[in-house]
């Protein structure tokens, strides 16, 4: 069995990243340390990196102002893919396991459930700069953890933000609108992200780990066995919490996207499955680990 880790990790305002810093010390006895420094500075991030001593680095800062980015390509290339070039020449330097936080808008949406083998083909920004993120990581040895429609239990302003534009991350916000008896609508259009695989923040955590302890390179996903569309997944997630499916609304979003999205972002996480030795969760099994979250505060071990 695997000691207690010591894991630096960025971004931790994510949701994945957020769980990370919540879950590995409860369920592994993991000392999170949560990077408070400018990671475009490489002397300061070796001085950081140096002085807290890590067993592993994760990358978690995939989830800033897209909006800005679109205004400033510079600001989106130096904060997505130069910090991670510093963060893994570092972690080359000194022996460190990497993993950086990518996702599954890497993909096109026309590629049917995506294996870890499958091209890149990204067709927006934030798809283009993870690719880009992916390719300096995995030139430098270091894991990859796509993750996609990352749900969490956690609600409220200490919330982790949602996806950018709508991601299949809504089913914690739809919980709290139904519970409280107030509609809650379901945006569906074609330029959209529709489908996708779901997953838990906790569970991506889990995964993440297991990398660091495997000092894996390469890509891995972090997802769980099914790819539902967001009807599907609005609907799974009312019969699972029994809430009443009344409320529940579909219709177009009052504005179109805006950037381009990929229709159908779904996973395969088979090859991850086999490395690692994760079960996957499918559909009802991740929405019954959400619901003993929100009812006790206790996490579902997915990993071994």
């Amino acid at each position: 069995m695997v000691g207690a880790m010591k894991v630096l990790v960025t971004g931790a305002a994510g949701p994945v990243g957020s769980a990370i810093e919540s879950v590995l010390p409860i369920l592994h006895g993991d000392e999170v340390v949560v990077a408070a420094v400018d990671l475009l500075d490489p002397v300061a991030v070796a001085g950081h990196v140096e002085r807290h001593a890590p067993d592993g680095i994760v990358h978690g800062t995939l989830a800033p102002d897209w909006d800005r980015m679109a205004r400033d390509r510079q600001y989106g290339w130096r904060t997505q893919v130069e910090s991670t070039r510093t963060l893994a020449d570092l972690a080359t330097r000194t022996g460190i396991p990497f993993v950086l936080i990518s996702s599954d808008w890497v993909f096109d949406g026309t590629q049917g459930p995506a294996t870890e083998q499958t091209p890149p083909n990204p067709i927006s920004l934030p798809g283009f700069l993870q690719a880009a993120a992916e390719i300096v990581t995995l030139d430098r040895a270091g894991a990859v953890a796509r993750v996609s429609a990352v749900n969490t239990a956690r609600t409220g302003p200490d919330a982790p933000p949602p996806g950018p534009y709508g991601g299949l991350e809504f089913v914690a916000p739809l919980l709290d609108a139904l519970e409280a008896g107030r509609p809650f609508t379901v945006w569906e259009a074609e330029d959209l992200n529709m489908i996708a695989t779901p997953s838990l923040a906790p569970m991506c955590a889990e995964v993440i780990r297991a990398l660091l302890v495997d000092r894996a390179s390469g890509i891995a996903h972090c997802c769980g066995a099914e790819a539902v569309s967001r009807r599907e997944l609005a609907l799974a997630a009312v019969e699972a919490f029994g809430l009443d499916g009344s409320l529940l609304r579909f219709g177009r979003p009052p504005q179109p996207a805006p950037l381009a999205l990929p229709y159908d972002s779904s996973l395969d996480a088979g090859e991850t499955a086999k490395r690692l030795d994760v079960d996957l969760p499918d559909l009802a099994e991740l929405l019954g680990a959400l619901r003993h979250e929100r009812a006790t505060g206790a996490f579902t071990p997915f990993v071994e």
